[in-house]
This record gives C-alpha cells, structure tokens and sequence, in this order.
C-alpha cells in the first residue's frame, strides 16, 4: 500500500462526466472536496460531512456514492459523473422539469443530490411505487420542499418511461 506523508499530495486519474480529468489531492482529501476545489465542479454540495444528508450523492463507477465519505486518492481510474454530467438524456431533462412543475426544489441545496440518486433509482427500477420512491428519498434530507413534490415528479417521469 502506497503511503502519503503529512502534507503530501498525489496525482489522482479520473474520469468525471465523461472527461479525463486528473488533479491533486492529500490524503485526507475528500472526494468532495476534490471534485469541488481541484476540478472545480461546484454542482456537488458539501452538507453535513457525514455522509447523511445526500447533498454530495455522486454516481460512482456506476453506483451511488456520498464523496463526502469517501476520499479522493479512492477514485483513482473512477468513473464519477456528478450533476453537470446530468442533461443530455431525456430521463434528467425530465426529472429537472417535473421538478419544477412539481415544486420539487426551493433553495436547490439538495436538489443535486437527490436528481442523482433519481436518475440512477429510475435507471434501475422503470416502475417504482411510491413506497419505493418515499425509500429512495430517505437518504437525503430537504428542509424546504416536504418531499411531496419529489414523489410526484419522480412518478410522473418513471409513468412516462419506456
């Protein structure tokens, strides 16, 4: 096992959204952290740092992942697509208008996370109840919108699915 000292930063290879990308990181350097600050992708936002609150959801060689708990040396040769990965697909064009039309967001802070984890739950379950969606959203927390608006947008997209 590679190790860093105090201080000591490693080049780290990646591919974020499709893109090579490669930065520097510590040790201790979050994913997020990184994501945020080395490649400058702002759309991941940092909440509660312990992995709870979803705000920092990032799709992770094709699987969820909260970059706040996880670190950046751990994504070397990843595939990680973030929030500006999302909206070239009619799935996350969707998701973002029926989360308008659904009052789904207010101040946004969460909003990153929880299209991310909306699009890889619809990728993955074409028919989901709303038990299923109200189970999905329990892993990230929202202050603003009740989630209600969430559950019928996330419905109305996977209604229209083929």
């Amino acid at each position: 096992m590679m190790r860093l000292g105090p201080g000591e930063r490693r080049r780290i290879n990646c591919t974020v959204n499709g893109v090579a990308c490669s930065g520097f990181a510590e040790a201790r350097t979050q994913l997020s952290d990184f994501l945020r600050h080395e490649l400058n992708l702002y759309g991941t936002h940092v909440g509660c740092e312990h992995g709870v609150c979803g705000a920092c959801t990032v799709i992770l060689d094709g699987r969820l992942a909260r970059s706040c708990g996880a670190f950046a040396v751990q994504a070397e040769g990843a595939e990680i697509t973030t929030i500006e990965g999302l909206g070239g697909d009619d799935r996350s064009a969707g998701l973002r208008e029926a989360f308008s039309r659904h009052g789904a967001l207010q101040c946004g802070f969460c909003t990153a996370g929880v299209l991310l984890s909306a699009t890889h739950f619809l990728e993955n379950n074409t028919a989901p109840s709303k038990a299923e969606i109200n189970d999905m959203l329990s892993g990230h927390i929202c202050r603003c919108t009740g989630y209600e608006g969430m559950v019928r947008a996330i419905a109305e997209v996977a209604e229209g699915q083929p």
